[in-house]
């Protein structure tokens, strides 16, 4: 059926005196036409499965159903309103595949609905652009309908199987507006992407608690383990106090990293506008040496010659408080470093939700939050790459980490 070739003989005779496009779209267009004769012919062959017996045959000895009219049904579709009238039976047994009962939309017209919403459209800018695009207005409900529609999704997704190793996985968390008891809070969304063996980055899950917190992330890391994730290599922070302990508990042997994108946006708020530019340079010496020893080096020698100034010391102290959990990606070469020392994959996405989000102040409440933030996901997902020069990067790893990667990853 998919291979099915429509001949050109019967296009012609369907076009006719083809004049333009208007022909073909619209309600009442060539388009809409055809999808009408072919809703109700599809139905009417289902029926006929249905019940064993075509229009005016005779039904199979001991069948009591029977035929029972139509009825009408107006449908939503991408070309606008459309009018169908599909078979019934007397005992309400037939439901047609090609229009379920209880369905008011053909055509991925629902489909486009939750497009606009994943876009960032707000219900009116959605009705608008349904009336203005397809001729069809749609109501503040039914949006609400097809966009909660999705709740089941985001569970079953929430609590998908994962992986038993990633190479990496990044943790952060944004804030978001959402109403509690009747009092619009701003509430922390914890998210998770993970590296697979393959290099390509996935979406993990997403958790809405009161605020940021290590003793939450612990529970966060422990639904990751409870969902099959098994060993973790590296686990990249923002340096949040509680979280080395909190990933110790629970993948004791994953390498905790502090972003350093987090450290030097940190740092760099104590100095002036004026030093900022000056002083990054003079960090990025620490954070791109050689190993562990040369970056303290710098750091002593950067002590030296900023203690004159209470502003730069306290930017270095950001560095000496964090140190421990700075220097673990300076023991890999740059293959590795390159996946590790920051968190911007998750903040790049943080990025592409907010710009979702940004038109709805807040939301009613946090599953209304979880399913246009998982929308908005799902729309980002679709630019990811796998990371850059991934063979070299696993051939790194290998080296480093034989014993816990699958010879066959």
């Amino acid at each position: 059926m998919g291979d099915m070739e429509i001949p050109d003989e019967l296009i012609d005779q369907l076009l006719g005196e083809y004049e333009g496009p208007e022909q073909l779209t619209g309600p009442d267009g060539l388009i809409n036409q055809l999808r009408k004769r072919l809703i109700e012919r599809a139905a009417g062959a289902e029926l006929e499965q249905h019940l064993g017996y075509p229009p005016g045959g005779e039904p199979p000895e001991g069948q009591p159903n029977r035929r029972n009219g139509i009825s009408a049904k107006t449908l939503r579709t991408v070309d606008g309103p459309l009018a169908v009238e599909l078979p019934r039976d007397r005992d309400a047994s037939f439901e047609p595949r090609i229009v379920p009962k209880h369905a008011r939309s053909f055509d991925g017209f629902d489909e486009q609905i939750l497009a606009l919403y994943a876009g960032g459209l707000t219900t009116r800018e959605i009705q608008r652009h349904l009336r203005e695009l397809y001729g069809v207005d749609v109501s503040d409900g039914l949006i609400s309908e097809v966009t909660a529609s999705v709740q089941d999704d985001v569970r079953a997704w929430q609590s998908r199987p994962l992986e038993e190793l990633y190479v990496v996985v990044y943790l952060d968390a944004m804030q978001v507006a959402i109403r509690d008891q009747q009092v619009v809070r701003k509430k922390a969304v914890y998210v998770a992407i993970g590296v697979t063996l393959e290099g390509t980055r996935d979406c993990l899950g997403l958790w809405i608690e009161k605020s940021e917190g290590a003793r939450f992330w612990t529970s966060v890391l422990t639904e990751l383990r409870n969902r099959g994730v098994k060993d973790v290599l590296f686990v990249c922070t923002d340096g949040l106090s509680g979280f080395p302990e909190a990933i110790d508990a629970v993948f004791p042997a994953s390498v905790n990293q502090t972003c350093i994108v987090h450290l030097v946006r940190q740092s760099l708020r104590y100095l002036s506008w004026k030093e900022r530019k000056s002083c990054a340079s003079e960090l990025r010496r620490i954070y791109t040496a050689a190993d562990a020893d040369a970056a303290r080096q710098v750091l002593d020698e950067l002590a030296r010659d900023w203690s004159d100034s209470k502003t730069r010391t306290a930017a270095l102290a950001v560095w000496e408080r964090a140190w421990d959990r700075v220097i673990p990606f300076l023991a890999f070469p740059d293959e590795i470093r390159r996946i590790v020392y920051t968190t911007n994959t998750v903040e790049s996405l943080h990025m592409q939700i907010r710009k979702t989000i940004k038109t709805r102040g807040h939301f009613p409440n946090d599953d209304a939050a979880l399913r246009l933030i998982w929308l908005a996901i799902q729309r980002a997902k679709t630019s990811w790459r796998s990371c850059y020069n991934w063979t070299q990067a696993m051939a790194v790893l290998r080296i480093h980490f034989g014993d816990r990667i699958p010879d066959n990853a």
